[in-house]
């Protein structure tokens, strides 16, 4: 392909609503280019690379029998009316009339869409097991579309979705799509987890998010030094922590104080000074309180409380899933502050009527923790949950923190990372196929609930992953597999003959043995203007092409990544970018996955 004719522009200056690398670097080197907030138009290169991990997907999912489908994206209302979604999925829903006055909405996902189609199709246990998937553009409307093609309201997705007759079945396809997921992205040869996650608004029994670690991941990832468990954070379990012993239990009912202005956990430890504590308390004695209203799926609410150690954060997600709600939101704090008769920092859980109180476990057996008196300026001192809140429940509520022990092996200790949500991985049971009556017929002509499992892949913004994993201060450093072409070929001297039949002569040659080529004919540019391009749109491979170097018989082969440059006469190019290639394969084989 030559330079000259592709539709690219490269930019030598920053946009200034870049907000990421990824973002950045594909704005700069002519990849993408913004249309409107979080909605992007795809140049070739940009789409190259796309078009490629769109293959390495389809190729692994069809080793494990996987058909290919195309659904709508316009979507009738009417069946997300009957899953329960068309008010429960809020505003990131964009939904519109047609003429006839009619509701669609453009498809966020198609649990629906594809649900209908196999209850239409679908009748016996024979026809199943089944496995659809799609690779489509999707649109959730974000309230704030960020960071190029990371949080966009329109992308490329890969969805997919597999119908069963048993929660075995369903299991046992989980797991083959969990392995061909790790194969997929082991391809693209990035660094990747497999971590345990919450299943959020979807739904489903049980769920992993893949991850591709990167300094400018939005989720916190735990991952145990010693095996293979690695959680979202939101997940992660925290371990039950040894009860410290704070001494003879205090009367609670007479163990208060005035603390006026001491509103914190550590004014707390600071502040509460006696003969046993001449400089303090240890934080671990103190508590925090924090009140949350809950909704549940029948739209009703309640109040819950959550109890914890002053040095730990409580996990609002744990804190939600324990109470089966479907949305958790911390109380308004001037509602909090009239329901407990106190100002904020002086609440506690003593004592609340109507109030569903979990307790953290490492409280469970603790005494003398301080908490809010709910009287303002006053503690407590000598707080025993287990004796003071009658009815509270003991859970892990908090986050887990790096070097925590991990609760699976007890043995190696959470390290923390950074990841980019690329792929996630559902059981969703019998939650769609009930309420919109997928059924089929058993081996006893009885009708059946199929169970449900969903797959999907966020294929731009696993594009756009790559990039904020493996670039430098020059631009990008594209993985080989999806790299948009292999090998950039700068003639530097376009005007010379010789520099000229020789490049095209390579050009010829590395095309022919099935490389791709991107060839910088392109006259009236320096030298050094094209390696600055070069190294912005950071192919795997350079080669270069100058009068001065065919003068000693050679011509240049630069690695983008480690910048090693070797010279080697024309004729022996095939066999280094052949040696370079399979060097760099080995390389993303290893370095994929842990």
């Amino acid at each position: 392909m030559k330079q000259s004719k592709l539709l690219l522009q490269t930019l030598r200056e920053t946009p200034k609503d870049a907000d990421v690398i990824s973002q950045q670097l594909m704005m700069r080197s002519g990849m993408i280019q913004k249309q409107a907030a979080g909605i992007y138009s795809y140049f070739p290169l940009a789409l190259r690379s796309i078009r490629k991990f769109e293959n390495i997907v389809r190729e692994e999912l069809e080793k494990d029998g996987c058909q290919e489908i195309l659904m709508p994206n316009v979507q009738p209302a009417e069946l997300w009316e009957e899953s329960g979604r068309w008010t429960f999925y809020g505003k990131e829903l964009l939904r519109f009339k047609d003429r006839k006055d009619t509701w669609f909405c453009l498809g966020p996902t198609h649990e629906e869409v594809v649900t209908d189609m196999v209850r239409r199709t679908v009748r016996s246990y024979k026809q199943l097991p089944m496995n659809v998937f799609q690779i489509q553009t999707k649109f959730r409307d974000e309230i704030r579309p960020r960071f190029g093609l990371m949080r966009g309201r329109e992308f490329i997705m890969k969805d997919g979705y597999s119908f069963h007759v048993s929660d075995a079945d369903a299991d046992r396809e989980y797991w083959v799509m969990f392995n061909a997921y790790k194969r997929i992205f082991a391809r693209l040869g990035v660094k990747f987890r497999p971590v345990e996650a919450d299943s959020g608004a979807i739904g489903g029994s049980f769920t992993h998010e893949f991850h591709v670690l990167a300094g400018s991941g939005e989720d916190g990832i735990l991952s145990c030094d010693t095996c293979d468990y690695t959680s979202n954070i939101e997940k992660t379990e925290a371990p039950k922590l040894a009860t410290q012993d704070h001494g003879v239990a205090f009367d609670l009912k007479r163990d208060h104080f005035c603390t006026p202005g001491i509103l914190s956990q550590e004014l707390q430890a600071a502040g509460m000074i006696d003969t046993e504590h001449p400089k303090g308390m240890p934080i671990a004695q103190t508590s925090k309180f924090f009140l949350y209203k809950v909704m549940f799926a029948d739209q009703s609410t309640k109040l819950v409380g959550a109890v914890l150690r002053g040095d730990h954060e409580v996990n609002p997600v744990k804190v939600k899933n324990i109470a089966g709600a479907t949305d958790i939101e911390l109380f308004p704090i001037e509602e909090a502050e009239a329901f407990t008769a106190a100002k904020s920092g002086f609440m506690g859980p003593v004592g609340l009527k109507d109030v569903q109180i979990i307790v953290d476990l490492s409280l469970q057996g603790a005494v003398n923790l301080t908490c809010g008196a709910n009287k303002t300026d006053y503690h407590h001192f000598g707080l025993s949950p287990e004796r003071d809140l009658p009815g509270a429940a003991f859970a892990d509520i908090r986050f887990a923190a790096e070097w925590d022990v991990c609760t699976r092996c007890a043995k190696g200790h959470y390290q923390a990372f950074r990841g980019i949500e690329v792929g996630q991985v559902f059981k969703l049971g019998t939650k769609y196929s009930k309420s919109m009556n997928c059924t089929f017929l058993d081996e006893q002509g009885k009708e059946q609930p199929m169970v449900m499992g969903c797959y999907g892949i966020g294929v731009t913004r696993t594009v756009a992953a790559a990039i904020e994993q493996n670039y430098d201060a020059d631009g990008i450093i594209w993985p080989w597999p999806i790299a948009p072409f292999q090998i950039h070929l700068l003639s530097l001297d376009p005007a010379n003959e010789e520099v000229s039949a020789v490049a095209h002569q390579v050009e010829k040659e590395l095309e022919a043995a099935g490389f791709e080529v991107l060839h910088d004919e392109r006259e009236g540019l320096s030298p050094g203007a094209k390696f600055k391009d070069a190294d912005l749109l950071g192919f795997p491979l350079r080669i270069m092409v100058g009068a001065k170097g065919l003068k000693d018989g050679m011509i240049e082969l630069r690695d983008r990544r480690t910048k090693a440059v070797d010279k080697v006469p024309p004729g022996q190019i095939l066999e280094l970018v052949q040696n370079a290639k399979n060097r760099m394969m080995k390389e993303l084989e290893s370095a994929g996955g842990r």
